[in-house]
């Protein structure tokens, strides 16, 4: 296990994680914070897109380990923004179905 330092959604964090675990694995089960789906497992369908240090990844393709002092957004962070609120009116302005796993939910 490694202990490594980051900050999510505001919030500084230290956190245990083994070498082969992934950023999704640690969002998810380590932190409770399950907006970020796992969809493909190969970083094809978005799903478990999150904002790290400002670039969009996929957390799938991501090692918990390489984050070590990373800035790190996820869809719960959005949520209560103004940026939150907008993009939820355009989903429901155009139509957007929204199950949770092909676009990540809020």
């Amino acid at each position: 296990m490694k202990r490594i330092s980051l900050e999510v959604n505001g919030q500084e964090l230290s956190v245990s994680c083994r070498d082969e675990d992934r950023l999704l694995d640690l969002l998810r089960e380590e932190l409770g914070l399950t907006g970020t789906k796992e969809g493909c497992s190969v970083g094809e369908c978005g799903a478990c897109t999150v904002i790290l240090n400002g670039d969009a990844v996929c957390a799938c393709l991501v090692l918990a380990v390489q984050c070590d002092g990373a800035r790190i957004q996820t869809i719960e962070g959005v949520c209560g923004s103004e940026k939150g609120k907008a993009l939820q009116q355009a989903f429901v302005e155009k139509g957007g179905v929204q199950c949770g796993f092909c676009t990540p939910g809020s």
